[in-house]
């Protein structure tokens, strides 16, 4: 019965709950960790050149384009030179339509 007694007094002496001071926080708090400028520089300059060398194909197909265009031309005229000016216009209908295309591709 003693033994009980004495139990009881030490746990109501002590204080169940620390001091506000010593507690630590139960969440640990997060950070966010931020590229250096230089990085982001690179990298949106990486970008600029893969946009360039995107538009750069595209440009690419209107030449070849192009050059179906004017060798159809030759072909015509070969085989039937009378034919000579409205080949021609339709020439340069098709050249400025695959030149078009080529300036969408660069403006996009």
């Amino acid at each position: 019965m003693l033994a009980g007694r004495l139990c009881t007094r030490v746990a109501v002496a002590r204080p169940l709950i620390q001091p506000l001071a010593s507690v630590q926080p139960v969440f640990a708090v997060r950070t966010f960790q931020t590229t250096p400028k230089v990085l982001d520089e690179s990298l949106e300059q990486a970008a600029k050149f893969i946009g360039a060398g995107c538009a750069t194909v595209g440009v690419a197909g209107s030449g070849a384009g192009i050059g179906t265009v004017f060798g159809s031309l030759v072909e015509g005229y070969a085989r039937n030179p009378s034919l000579k000016n409205q080949l021609f216009s339709y020439c340069v209908l098709g050249f400025a339509l695959s030149e078009a295309m080529g300036l969408f591709c660069l403006m996009i």
